[in-house]
């Protein structure tokens, strides 16, 4: 019979298969390896493949995709309520197979090489961001052991410890001395990588026409811009801005029944880094709001009614919206823009 769904547990090495057919009957229990996984699949007549959104997931996606074949991702957690035993590969299996033919399922936009390329950009000058917080917060650390006190904030590393590492007065020993000048010279070393790669993702946001397009955003930089590009994929697979709001945590969890309703706080759920970036934009944007009453007048009144925390995630909410508006609908941002509604 023919293959219509099939559903793969994606691994390092072992690939397990589960396929069934149109009446839901399992046609297909396979286990492949790595090398056998592109040969059974150019094979096998055009269907519906599930996988669940992890390590190379987007590889074999566009793989797959290239052979023919529709192939969804989902979320592991979305996956979970259908395996039926014990987790096992081919327990997995079974489970996407199944999840991945129920009409509600909510899927996993598919990266391209591109794309991929600059979210690694993102992730390795991350890591090297909190490895430089880390550096700097040790050497606070280890200076106050001895009564110096240096002020929170990156630009003091450089400016102030050297001073103080000078000082014939401090009574350091040596060998501290060296350890400090040390420490300092890895954090130089790790400074020069973030600002070389915020280099590299700053010279493809100019490239991009979408990211230049996001950074006219209010509260929005050259950063966020090509995460969100990066991020989103194609905005058309979101049917309005708040499933972006939603899938990035900026919206509240509820906790209703009977017919009240209970909101709390955000969800937190999605891309944390991605969260991140576009509430510390709003941030920015709430700092300087009250110099500019005329062009900031929406989030002066929501400050003028709410904490400034609620005003931050609110922005960041409608940031989101306003991106996603902006690349699914391919328009330009206008500050003057609004809504008509109908009668």
């Amino acid at each position: 019979m023919k293959v219509t769904t099939v559903g793969i547990d994606l691994a390092k090495n072992v690939f397990q298969v589960h396929g069934v057919n149109e009446f839901g009957e399992p046609v297909i229990k396979k286990q492949l390896r790595r090398d056998q996984v592109a040969a059974f699949f150019v094979n096998l007549p055009p269907c519906l493949v599930g996988m669940e959104a992890c390590g190379s997931a987007h590889h074999w996606a566009r793989k797959l995709r290239a052979m023919g074949h529709d192939v969804r991702l989902m979320s592991p957690q979305f996956v979970k309520p259908y395996v039926k035993t014990n987790k096992n590969g081919a327990a997995d299996a079974q489970a996407i197979c199944e999840a991945v033919a129920r009409p509600n399922m909510r899927f996993v936009p598919i990266k391209n090489v591109e794309q991929q390329g600059v979210l690694s950009l993102h992730r390795v000058r991350q890591g090297f961001v909190i490895a430089r917080t880390a550096q700097s917060n040790q050497i606070r650390g280890l200076l106050s052991e001895f009564g110096l006190i240096v002020p929170q904030g990156i630009e003091h590393i450089t400016k102030q410890v050297p001073e103080l590492i000078e000082d014939a007065s401090n009574e350091l020993p040596g060998a501290f001395r060296l350890l400090i000048l040390r420490l300092i010279e890895h954090f130089k070393v790790l400074d020069a990588q973030v600002d070389e790669l915020e280099s590299q993702i700053v010279k493809w946001h100019r490239l991009s026409e979408a990211s230049s397009k996001l950074a006219k955003v209010p509260g929005i930089g050259p950063i966020t811009a090509s995460a969100l590009v990066a991020s989103l994929g194609d905005a058309k697979n979101f049917e309005n801005g708040r499933q972006v709001a939603a899938w990035l945590g900026l919206v509240p969890k509820q906790n209703s029944s009977g017919g009240k309703q209970n909101l709390l706080s955000i969800s937190k759920r999605g891309d944390s880094y991605l969260r991140s970036l576009l509430i510390h934009g709003a941030r920015a944007v709430i700092y300087r709001a009250p110099q500019k009453p005329e062009a900031c007048g929406w989030i002066n009144g929501v400050l003028s009614r709410r904490h400034k925390n609620v005003a931050t995630v609110a922005l960041a909410n409608k940031n989101a919206r306003i991106a996603w508006a902006l690349l699914a609908h391919d328009r330009e941002f206008r500050s003057d823009y609004t809504t008509v509604r109908s009668a």
